[in-house]
């Protein structure tokens, strides 16, 4: 796949990007050596590859579902402007 002047002026003009000569060339030249990365990756022959899972062959340590926090409720509501039991109350937002 190729890419010309026309087409990184096309995208600048849809993404409403105003670039300079230079900054077009500049982009232009960009765009040119991602495609030819994409183009060597491509040629890459992967078939006897097997596709990762994970990237990371690490096996992941499991916690234990625990508690290990105390219940704050009754001090953070003590600190509420407004509360009705367990819930705390707020002005209305939508009428």
């Amino acid at each position: 796949m190729s890419v010309d002047r026309s087409d990184v002026e096309k995208a600048a003009h849809l993404a409403r990007i105003g670039l300079s000569s230079t900054e077009t060339d500049h982009h232009l030249q960009d765009l040119q050596q991602i495609l030819s990365l994409i183009e060597q990756m491509q040629a890459i022959d992967t078939n006897n590859i097997e596709p990762l899972f994970s990237p990371l062959d690490a096996i992941q340590p499991m916690r234990k579902d625990q508690v290990t926090e105390t219940d704050h409720r009754e001090r953070f509501q003590s600190l509420a402007p407004a509360t009705d039991k367990k819930h705390y109350l707020v002005p209305k937002v939508i009428e």
